[in-house]
């Protein structure tokens, strides 16, 4: 999980957008979902979720929005030069930003605590087998939930 208080970096692959991201994470999980697996062109995503608010963002990332699974809208932020994902926003998560790992300046401060979307993974995907896995999501804690404008239960 990333830290509570430290700074990380992270950007595009050409480099014409960076961001700054304050720890500490509310998630890191991995995605099985359709709508990422067609977004990156592979079986799951890694991505971190933190408050939209710990996330500075030095240049202006192009932004494709469609409907998600839930109903709801998803904004996908990317680089309009080099096509590098960077993060994602939506209706659902609320304040929520779903930062790509990969963009991260060292993905190796990620560590994924779960699969989610488990229904929609592909029979060639495979995944660390210490980790929960989810047919759906995972429960949230009391931040995320609060961060996501979720009622408690």
């Amino acid at each position: 999980m990333l830290k509570e208080g430290q700074i990380y970096e992270g950007g595009c692959l050409c480099g014409d957008i960076r961001y700054r991201l304050t720890g500490p994470s509310l998630f890191e999980t991995q995605c099985c979902c359709r709508d990422c697996q067609l977004a990156t062109g592979t079986g799951h995503t890694t991505i971190v979720g933190v408050d939209r608010s710990q996330l500075k963002v030095d240049g202006e990332p192009k932004i494709y929005t469609s409907e998600g699974d839930s109903g709801g809208w998803v904004s996908r932020h990317f680089c309009g030069k080099c096509g590098g994902r960077l993060y994602t926003s939506g209706s659902m998560p609320g304040n929520v930003v779903m930062i790509q790992a990969g963009s991260l300046d060292n993905p190796s401060a990620v560590t994924p605590q779960n699969v989610i979307y488990a229904k929609e993974a592909v029979s060639w995907d495979h995944f660390d087998p210490e980790l929960e896995v989810f047919e759906l999501y995972a429960p949230f804690d009391d931040a995320t939930r609060a961060a996501m404008g979720l009622d408690k239960d």
